[in-house]
């Protein structure tokens, strides 16, 4: 049911902030990374990947995730919801991907996959030698091994662009406002971090989750081959098929200067506002439209002096300072 994402070719510095970015919808960056020196290796062989890649290891341990075959590489929650259907242990880059180059022939291999592993620890001068194109300040590159794997439908709060370096990659997104729609699982027990869908997109259970029908009609899909980059903007939602017995993956996530999570926000918001009786949260409602959410938001202490804004004065280097100095606790004066 789901639809293509856009698909363009690879792209510049100054393409990217102004047709990519704004336009808050995933991208597919086709060939973005085509001549990547990794890229061409894994277009080799699987085997002359694995001795690219250990010649930049450092040797340096990551986190693994092990499953039993049994789970089909999807990475989720144990039956009763109480943990997760894998283990973790301590892994190399080439000790991972040695071990994976190994059991390419067997029929029901354990699940492996070791994610989000900072290539400047792990891999440096990943970087230098596979370049992106154009500069993000505060991107740090991360990089993610494994055979078939399915990641459940999640969300970054940051820019995510992803890069695929070896096997080939089915990413099916949604748009933020399909949360209602999505099912989403415990806040407080993730599987690694954002919280996820509980729909298995490959297999939904519309007897379970009926509303899932509704947001797979705004599904988007990506098909990424080597060499081929995706733009997922913030929160949009995501799940992510790998394929093969050997993939490798480069992504990396950035966000705005001082920028702070908003999904911590939202659950703090939760604990303060959300079971208040209904005048007392409807009047909390409205000062969050009115400071946050409305149009005019940023515009609501023009009324005051500059100096006097404080919380509430439009974005600017003084706003950001006074917010670090105050380190997001309302101040406090006698009255």
């Amino acid at each position: 049911m789901s639809q293509p994402v856009a698909d363009r070719g690879s792209i510049d510095a100054a393409g990217f902030a102004a047709e990519i970015v704004t336009a808050y919808r995933p991208v597919v960056l086709r060939g973005q990374a085509a001549a990547w020196p990794a890229v061409e290796a894994a277009r080799r062989s699987d085997e002359a990947l694995v001795n690219y890649i250990a010649a930049l290891d450092s040797g340096t341990q990551t986190e693994l995730l092990v499953g039993p075959p049994e789970i089909g590489g999807r990475y989720f929650y144990d039956g009763a919801l109480r943990g997760c259907n894998f283990q973790k242990r301590g892994t190399t880059v080439t000790g991972l991907l040695r071990h994976l180059l190994s059991q390419r022939g067997q029929v029901r291999p354990n699940a492996l996959y070791a994610g989000a592993a900072a290539t400047g620890a792990v891999l440096p001068g990943w970087t230098t030698a596979n370049p992106i194109g154009f500069d993000l300040p505060t991107a740090k590159a991360r990089v993610w091994i494994g055979n078939e794997s399915h990641v459940a439908t999640h969300f970054d709060e940051s820019s995510n662009l992803m890069v695929v370096v070896a096997g080939t990659r089915r990413v099916t997104l949604f748009p933020p406002e399909q949360v209602d729609n999505l099912y989403v699982g415990p806040l407080h027990l993730t599987i690694a971090g954002p919280p996820v869908s509980m729909v298995d997109v490959a297999k939904p259970d519309l007897d379970r989750y009926p509303r899932y029908a509704e947001a797979a009609r705004h599904a988007l899909h990506a098909d990424l081959a080597p060499g081929d980059a995706l733009y997922i903007p913030p929160i949009w939602w995501h799940a992510v098929h790998a394929r093969g017995p050997l993939n490798v993956m480069v992504n990396h996530w950035w966000a705005e200067a001082d920028s702070r999570s908003a999904l911590a926000a939202m659950i703090e918001t939760l604990r303060a506002i959300r079971d208040l009786p209904p005048a007392h949260r409807q009047a909390w409602r409205h000062w969050f439209d009115t400071m946050v959410f409305g149009d005019e938001a940023a515009s609501m202490a023009d009324h005051l002096p500059d100096h006097a804004r404080g919380y509430v004065g439009p974005q600017s280097p003084e706003r950001d300072a006074f917010l670090r100095a105050m380190d997001g606790e309302p101040q406090r004066r006698s009255p």
